[in-house]
């Protein structure tokens, strides 16, 4: 089951690193050794399905930007991603991170978690619209088998996934049987940026992304976690410290920014993770891929439907808005979780600001219902 729930993040990491090398070419050595090795060193400090996942408000940005007016460019993304790390590297390293996650209210944290919950699942459900007959096979078989321990759903589902592409795509099938071996190493890429990159790097894509990485991948994870793993608790502190440094390292490396989201521990637990084992299975395929078959990455990939990847995030999304159904007692409270939700299925770190706003407006009494 440690290896079934390995695959449950992928609705994620798939289409953004493909972005990632399709619209600003950057090299899929660096951006997969990054993150197999930041999921290894994960499973093994965490022990809990601790995910790894690319920083979604930065890649949306990047490649979007990249394709519209060419200002973010391979080495901007590595500029933001060393600046994102030294920013969450002493943010937890002096305790800033606990402090200031302390003035966030539980229920704004539930309505932050149900949105991105909700918002999983209705990005999982239009990647399926496509393929409708596909996306329909697949979360049915998965869901009738997504308890059984004998057979793990994730394994059935990448295989139908797989054999889906391959006949709907038959190009796909020759770009996979045309696979090659080739071994290589990351540079040191920190050597190509410039302070320009540094700067536009830090306006463009670090900066917006700070909200909603304290929002989703350090408060929302951290009360993922302990909730599922009380034996195993964790705190903001470390969170933001092991951020700072996986980010330091992928821009060392040629990687792109990464953090820790809530959602992808919901993947890794919906399809049986219970351990870090789960990281540490994908991470070591992730290592593998890098310095053996980084050539061929875009064609491996190509080998799953869209619509599969739907019902990946899908059912992740589900997992992760179940575990946020405890709800205040009173009833601002609950206007505030659902408003705060409202917003996260549209920006998290909008929604973030929202939620802390409107319990500081409840908190002096100007907010009846």
């Amino acid at each position: 089951m440690e290896w079934a729930g390995a695959f449950g993040d992928l609705g994620t990491l798939i289409p953004f690193v493909v972005a990632y090398i399709a619209v600003l070419k950057i090299d899929p050595l660096g951006i997969l050794f990054s993150f197999g090795a930041a999921m290894v060193v994960c499973g093994f400090y965490y022990k809990t399905p601790f995910p790894v996942q690319p920083m979604k408000a930065i890649g949306a940005v990047a490649a979007t930007q990249a394709a519209q007016t060419a200002v973010i460019t391979q080495a901007t993304v590595y500029g933001a991603s060393l600046v994102t790390g030294m920013i969450w590297l002493i943010l937890g390293l002096t305790g800033a991170a606990t402090h200031i996650a302390k003035l966030v209210p539980r229920f704004v944290v539930i309505g932050v978690v149900l949105g991105l919950g909700f918002g999983f699942m209705l990005e999982g459900v239009k990647m399926m619209a496509a393929e409708w007959l596909v996306a329909a096979v697949g979360l049915i078989g998965t869901l009738l088998l997504l308890t059984n321990r004998a057979i793990p759903a994730m394994f059935l589902l990448l295989i139908f996934g797989g054999v889906c592409g391959a006949i709907q795509n038959p190009e796909v099938l020759n770009a996979l049987l045309a696979v090659k071996f080739e071994f290589r190493l990351p540079s040191f890429a920190l050597s190509s940026i410039t302070w320009h990159d540094v700067m536009v790097g830090t306006v463009f894509l670090a900066l917006p992304q700070l909200p909603l990485t304290l929002g989703n991948a350090v408060i929302a994870i951290r009360e993922e976690n302990n909730r599922l793993f009380p034996d195993r608790s964790v705190t903001e502190n470390s969170i933001a410290a092991s951020t700072g440094v996986m980010n330091l390292a992928s821009a060392a490396f040629g990687g792109v920014p990464m953090c820790h989201g809530a959602g992808g521990m919901a993947g890794h637990v919906a399809f049986g993770a219970r351990t870090g084992g789960a990281p540490i299975i994908l991470g070591t395929g992730l290592l593998l891929l890098a310095v053996c078959f980084s050539g061929s990455i875009e064609a491996i990939f190509d080998v799953f439907p869209r619509a599969v990847l739907g019902v990946i995030l899908f059912l992740a999304g589900a997992q992760l808005a179940l575990g946020s159904c405890d709800f205040s007692k009173y009833k601002t409270e609950r206007f505030i979780t659902l408003a705060t939700a409202a917003f996260a299925m549209w920006n998290v770190g909008l929604a973030f600001i929202v939620g802390i706003a409107l319990a500081h407006i409840a908190k002096r009494g100007l907010l009846r219902l």
